[in-house]
């Protein structure tokens, strides 16, 4: 090993600065004032981190009511929060080994270059109900986006930040009555529809809100089918657009949503298609339509391939925009990257004799997991994702055995991940290869976890939700600081 040098952390640059792999062969050690990353395979320099550097690395309170929000890539703080679980635990603090999320709002921010760089002339109206994590929130509202709601609460959550109640679509086509009027009262006009109930609901709770009609599309090609409970068939939006007449009603435009998770983007194409028929249908009904929504769907791998559809059929079947504003309701393009989580190995189920070296990196005979292991977040919290957005979760090792480092001749298990509720459904992962050498204490990490995953995490059993760390670490990051500054010195989200 190599002689451990010491980087004092003079200033939180100075502490971003190092850019660590998951390649490197790191490993921690305790010493009397607190933890040293060592490099094993060479004899660069370490990080020593001590609690006489934690405020230089955490003293950036934009927002007074928010945790910090610190630099440095989000490696570097997967390792700091493993570092810091062994120091409470070594001195006997409950809960010391809690998973954690860490955020990167940096990521957040090229997404939004993306969006702007492909659809300069769709406006994005975030989807809350994705991810409403407070940080992410004042950073979009920084940018100036819309925000797509489902609720009352996701519309006072907004609104408290001080975003003009005009960026928000009230986009649930099924609304209680009382939301309705409550976004009436609260200045929140624009909202969906898709049936006739609603109307009658609207035009007694909020005359004067500015409709959308949401039209059934195809989305047979997504993860997250919704069809099955939104969107009128075309057949009913002239009946639909008869009885808004008849109401007194203001119907402004159509939205249609092709499912979240879309892994055909060709689909954009007969749903801008549709849209076209429900605007000449609005033309028939006595309407001049000036919105179209193009819903979300955006997956971050195919963003690129969906946005050249959407832009050909909107020139296609919308030559002339003239008067007509274009809007989308992204959500996991927005945030999934963004956000990553470490586990903690709680517990471990395995043969009472040790399998061999050689035997182990032997080709199994069952498919059946040699291991089972148990982490302390589950399908209940964090991994809600795999029941409800039909997500699969992909472990890799962040530490084993005090290393942040995996030879690549490491044996491997056929394993199972586990939650750590009594609930034989809180399966994490049924079936991967992970090392054999593995054993309780040590860490697991998972990536891609901002979508729908702690909007949903419940405290089922008496587990806590995962606490998350933020920071700035990759391109960007001064942008995103100065964009927050700027939100905060205005007098918005404190």
């Amino acid at each position: 090993m190599s002689q451990v040098q010491t980087l004092p952390a003079s200033s939180p640059v100075a502490f971003a600065a190092p850019r660590i792999s998951r390649s490197d062969s790191l490993s921690f050690h305790r010493g009397g004032d607190g933890w040293t990353l060592v490099n094993d395979l060479s004899s660069s320099p370490t990080l020593h981190l001590t609690a006489s550097h934690l405020p230089s690395i955490t003293d950036e309170n934009i927002f007074p009511s928010l945790p910090p929000l610190l630099h440095g890539h989000s490696d570097v703080h997967l390792r700091n929060g493993i570092m810091n679980a062994f120091t409470l635990a070594a001195n006997h603090e409950p809960d010391a080994e809690r998973a954690f999320f860490v955020g990167d709002l940096s990521q957040v921010y090229q997404q939004h270059l993306r969006w702007q760089a492909c659809l300069p002339h769709i406006q994005p109206f975030y989807a809350v109900k994705c991810n409403p994590d407070p940080y992410v929130l004042r950073l979009l509202a920084a940018l100036g986006t819309g925000f797509d709601c489902a609720s009352n609460g996701e519309i006072s959550q907004v609104l408290a930040l001080g975003v003009d109640p005009s960026r928000i679509i009230f986009a649930n086509p099924c609304k209680a009555v009382s939301f309705v009027r409550n976004a009436g009262k609260m200045g929140v006009d624009m909202m969906t529809f898709d049936n006739a109930d609603e109307l009658y609901k609207i035009a007694r709770a909020h005359p004067n809100a500015q409709l959308v009609v949401r039209i059934l599309t195809d989305d047979t090609k997504s993860l997250c089918a919704l069809g099955i409970k939104f969107g009128a068939p075309l057949v009913t939006v002239p009946g639909l657009l008869a009885k808004a007449k008849e109401l007194n009603l203001n119907v402004v435009g159509v939205s249609f949503h092709v499912g979240s998770g879309c892994y055909d983007p060709s689909v954009y194409t007969d749903a801008v298609k549709r849209a076209r028929t429900a605007f000449d249908m609005g033309t028939e009904a006595g309407y001049q339509f000036s919105l179209l929504d193009v819903g979300g769907g955006f997956e971050d791998a195919l963003f690129e391939q969906a946005a050249s559809f959407l832009t050909d059929a909107i020139a296609s079947y919308f030559p002339d925009r003239s008067g007509i504003r274009i809007i989308a309701e992204p959500g996991r393009f927005y945030v999934s990257k963004a956000f990553r989580l470490a586990a903690n190995i709680i517990a471990r189920r395995a043969p009472l004799t040790e399998v061999p070296r050689d035997e182990a990196a032997a080709p199994a005979e069952s498919d059946q997991p040699a291991v089972m292991y148990y982490i302390n977040d589950g399908v209940y919290g964090a991994f809600n994702c795999i029941l409800f957005d039909h997500q699969t979760a992909h472990p890799y090792v962040l530490s084993m055995n005090g290393s942040f480092h995996v030879a690549s001749s490491e044996a491997l298990n056929n394993s199972s991940v586990w939650g750590p509720t009594c609930d034989s459904i809180d399966c994490v992962c049924t079936s991967t290869q992970l090392p054999s050498a593995l054993r309780v204490g040590d860490w697991l990490g998972f990536d891609n976890m901002g979508a729908y995953t702690v909007c949903a995490a419940s405290q089922f059993n008496g587990f806590e939700l995962s606490k998350v760390i933020y920071t700035t670490g990759g391109l960007g990051a001064s942008e995103v600081r100065s964009a927050l500054a700027r939100f905060a010195v205005e007098g918005h989200g404190l």
